[in-house]
């Protein structure tokens, strides 16, 4: 399974981007996909999941503000990130769970200005 992730860059405050997750390889043996992120000198964080069957959850610092969904179509998901905050900044990766293991994209920076 190979993931790429896109979609990153510079925000203000209040503003929104969207990151794409796109899946390749193995796809049918992706079950949970996930959206993590990692600020400078901070463990990297789980924020939102997705299941396949459609179950999602979300961290309690990006709730209400960003939504995970996913296209099975496209074998993509993607982190719609509204109502931005600084301390959304970050460089932000996805990852699929496969009975295999688990992969990792590449990260994306995402940037919002005050």
């Amino acid at each position: 399974v190979q993931l790429q992730a896109s979609g990153g860059g510079l925000a203000q405050a209040g503003g929104s981007l969207r990151l794409s997750c796109a899946a390749s390889g193995s796809v049918s043996s992706i079950g949970a996909v996930g959206w993590y992120r990692q600020a400078p000198g901070k463990q990297r964080e789980l924020i939102a999941t997705t299941t396949n069957s459609g179950n999602t959850r979300y961290s309690d610092s990006v709730k209400g503000r960003f939504t995970i969904a996913r296209d099975n179509a496209k074998n993509t998901v993607y982190l719609q990130m509204d109502s931005l905050k600084p301390e959304d900044t970050a460089v932000y990766y996805c990852n699929a769970l496969t009975l295999t293991g688990a992969y990792w994209g590449q990260g994306t920076q995402v940037t919002v200005s005050s």
